[in-house]
């Protein structure tokens, strides 16, 4: 009975070929769409999953609201992880870490010379408890004491055998790992994390290792005693206990936190508060910023895009299947009359016309297979880069076997129920199908063609409306000058060895360079640097969390920000003076920002009092998802303010090649400077762009699965057209005979398609515009949503719509009568 079945799906199939092409076609791609994005939603919720009781793990992170402005920052200030040990009875374990910048490691040699790893971008200052929160297999030492004392670490077998090789792991106990200049003792070995994971911190010194006077400038970063301060490279986990309420700690530390730092009644609408982020969200969010060494982080919205996707691809199959199934349903009415005289009852009818739809479904997912690792090579920049796409393991063939059971369902259900329906009696009189059932299938075939076309034209408008917001982004004046400027990092070694003022000299006399600041991050970077500052008037305080950024006299030049009134920095400004932007200037209540100048700002980042000597015009700190933050310019010294090269090229003739000579200079002039350091340096535009990867790629994908929905579309309308016009074929030759112009017959023909895309446009411009708003209140500053979209996205729809049928609808036009009234 079934070998039957597929005998003769396949005579059906080859019977009608072309047909049976644009159903699979149609199919494998949604299919495809939904494999791959299978691949890429499991790999991302599988982050972090094998950590035992990970629901009760949390990180703390801050936040911030100042003149009805939020501010988010993962890291926590110094004191707080103390605190807790000691007032937050509910947390089992506290975990505090500090990431530190990238150390050159030094390990011992053979011969005693000592070999040195490069920038290890993965170390942490941690202690014991990190080990207890998160589930590590312990390879070597003693869990309980490994990160006890000062000058102690802790290695990750792959980072032991890349430090120690050939050695086993108990015998690296007692080795000795400097850190820069922080000689440590190797006290432990940990099994490297299995599975995807955030956390991939492979070095862990002993957080104690900061409080050691030899390291003031470790301890200086960690602020632990500087309630008003939060630096994103200063952590906290948390384990809770089994009974405890996360709202309850949330509270509590809340509350730890306005005992430490009383609110005052001026400070009426500004507030620093903690949160606890779940380990589950660590991969997801990235307002609370991520580690700087952290690969990607995964966009739950874009997870929830992708799977939207991926069901509008397979939905647009479908109804192809369905359109063209029910609309050759009068073809197979006399074989079905015949099965039922011949004792078929409507239940064996059934099962075959979904065994056919089954075979489709099947030759489907066996293309979408083979077409899987070249989809995944060709969107690599947005993959990501560990997906490893093993599509023989069990979950993906077990994803695969439901994907075409419910495709399989959902295409052949309705088609199959129709189709056994038939009376024999009806069928073999030739009235296989009343009136009203013609009626019935009509409307069901135009409402499955609205619906692709209100898909089709919702992705034409979406990625109309990111590309303009992209645009808009990366052409906006952001407030500084971004081109010709290029960023590089200084050793953190030699940030205090006077280094880096020979290579600023060393910069100053090359005739490429137009300029050269030393300071911090850039005007606009992802990392965050905040601190309380107090200002008192005489009458009121207003306390602020303020933005800082650091750099010499020549940093505001360099960028070309502008100073509104005042002066700018200058040598010997470091503990006297700063320079505020306009946003910081309204919220100390001045009206004009002249009225700031020779004011003074207390508390300022562990100083006590700093007089402002200038404000500067306002200017975007981060991605135009953020708004504009109060933001202070300071005169840095310490290693973290000192650290950061800030070159302006001067300009570049056409075709020529002064930029690549002066990076070729200036990395010779490092390799002089810092001879055991690589020369590494990005371009400060370039930055800038990368702030809007997320986007780029949603626009990306938004234009495959635009293009992927029209074809799908035109291929069921060009499915469909040739169906009515081989029904219509007498209808055609009697009108031309009557004196029908081609012109005419091709305006009947497609006069119920451009309805239909009519109609689909009416409906899908009003839900558009509501997704588009929702998606645009991502963005603090954003283009306009024009109407000129839409009208695109229609036309656009309606031309390809009538372009495609026109290759039947034409060629039925143009046919001579006497052959098309001869054959009826």
């Amino acid at each position: 009975m079934i070998k039957n079945y597929f005998k003769i799906a396949f005579r059906g199939f080859w019977k009608h070929k072309l047909f049976t092409l644009i159903n699979i076609v149609g199919l494998s791609i949604g299919i495809s769409a939904a494999l791959v994005i299978y691949l890429i939603v499991n790999f991302d919720l599988s982050f972090d999953k094998s950590h035992k009781d990970s629901d009760r793990i949390y990180r703390v992170s801050s936040t911030f609201s100042f003149q009805g402005e939020k501010g988010f920052n993962g890291g926590v200030c110094g004191p707080l992880a103390g605190a807790i040990k000691s007032q937050v009875p509910g947390v089992e374990f506290t975990a505090p870490f500090f990431c530190m910048s990238s150390p050159n490691v030094f390990v011992p040699g053979k011969k005693g010379v000592p070999v040195r790893f490069k920038n290890q971008d993965n170390v942490v200052l941690a202690d014991g408890a990190y080990f207890k929160i998160f589930t590590y297999v312990w390879l070597a030492g003693n869990p309980e004491n490994a990160l006890n004392k000062p000058d102690q670490c802790v290695l990750t077998s792959d980072q032991a055998e890349k430090y120690f090789s050939g050695i086993p792991y108990s015998q690296m106990i007692g080795k000795v790992v400097t850190y820069d200049t922080i000689k440590t003792t190797v006290t432990g070995v940990v099994e490297t994390l299995k599975g995807n994971s955030d956390l991939t911190f492979h070095d862990f010194v002993s957080y104690s290792t900061a409080t050691v006077t030899a390291n003031k400038s470790l301890s200086d970063q960690l602020q632990l005693n500087e309630w008003e301060s939060t630096n994103s490279a200063s952590q906290l986990f948390i384990k809770l206990s089994a009974k405890a309420s996360p709202v309850h700690i949330e509270k509590q530390l809340n509350d730890i936190l306005k005992k430490a730092s009383p609110p005052r009644a001026e400070d009426k609408g500004n507030t620093h508060g903690f949160l606890l982020q779940p380990l589950a969200d660590l991969h997801f969010n990235e307002k609370f910023g991520i580690f700087d060494f952290t690969p990607r982080v995964a966009n739950k919205t874009t997870l929830y895009f992708l799977l939207a996707i991926a069901v509008f691809l397979l939905l647009l199959g479908c109804i192809n299947f369905i359109n063209l199934t029910t609309a050759q349903a009068t073809q197979r009415a006399k074989e079905i009359g015949i099965r039922k005289t011949m004792g078929s009852n409507r239940q064996q009818l059934i099962v075959q016309f979904l065994s056919e739809t089954f075979l489709v479904t099947l030759f489907a997912v066996i293309i979408s297979i083979a077409l899987t690792p070249l989809i995944l090579k060709l969107f690599t920049d947005f993959i990501p880069k560990d997906l490893k796409a093993n599509l023989f393991h069990v979950n993906i063939l077990l994803f695969l076997v439901l994907l075409t059971a419910v495709v399989s369902l959902a295409s052949g259900f309705y088609p199959a129920i129709m189709l056994s329906n038939y009376k024999p009696a009806l069928v073999l009189k030739n009235q296989a199908s009343s009136n009203s059932s013609k009626t019935r299938n009509a409307w069901l075939r135009k409402s499955l063609t609205i619906t692709q076309f209100v898909i089709a034209q919702f992705f034409i408008m979406a990625t109309i409306l990111v590309s303009k917001q992209i645009y808009y982004a990366l052409h906006k004046d952001l407030g500084f000058k971004k081109d010709a400027i290029i960023v590089v990092q200084s050793p953190w070694k030699n940030r205090t060895t006077g280094k880096n003022q020979v290579f600023l000299d060393a910069l100053r006399a090359m005739p490429q360079v137009e300029m050269v600041s030393i300071g911090g991050a850039p005007p606009s970077s992802g990392s965050t640097n905040s601190t309380l500052v107090t200002y008192k008037d005489g009458k009121k305080e207003v306390k602020t969390d303020v933005q800082l950024k650091f750099g010499d006299q020549n940093y505001m030049k360099i960028y070309r920000l502008k100073l509104l009134v005042g002066r700018g920095l200058q040598m010997g400004d470091s503990s006297k003076s700063v320079i505020i932007n306009a946003n910081y200037a309204k919220i100390l209540g001045f009206r004009n920002p002249a009225e700031a100048i020779g004011k003074t700002l207390d508390h300022f980042n562990g100083v006590k009092s700093l007089q402002i000597v200038g404000v500067a015009a306002d200017f975007y700190q981060k991605s135009l998802h953020e708004p504009i933050k109060p933001l202070a310019f300071y005169y840095g010294t310490s290693r973290w303010q000192t650290g950061t090269f800030h070159i302006a090229l001067k300009p570049e003739t056409a075709g020529g090649t002064e930029w690549k000579t002066a990076i070729a200079a200036i990395g010779k002039s490092w390799k002089q400077v810092y001879p055991d350091d690589d020369f590494e340096y990005n371009f400060f535009d370039e930055s800038i762009a990368k702030f809007y990867e997320e986007e780029k790629h949603t626009s990306t994908l938004l234009t495959w699965a635009t293009g992927l929905s029209i074809f799908i579309s035109c291929l069921g309308l060009l499915g469909l057209a040739i169906y009515t016009t081989n029904q219509r074929t007498k209808e055609i030759g009697v009108r031309k005979v009557l004196g029908a112009s081609v012109s005419q017959i091709v305006t009947l023909l497609s006069t119920e398609l451009v309805l239909l895309i009519l109609f689909a446009f009416a409906i899908v411009t009003p839900v558009a515009w509501w997704a588009m708003n929702k998606w645009m209140q991502g963005f603090a500053d954003r283009t306009t949503i024009s109407w000129w979209i839409f009208a695109a996205s229609g036309t656009g729809m309606l031309l390809a719509a009538v372009f495609t049928s026109s290759f039947q609808t034409v060629k039925a036009a143009i046919a001579n009568p006497v052959k098309s009234l001869r054959s009826e």
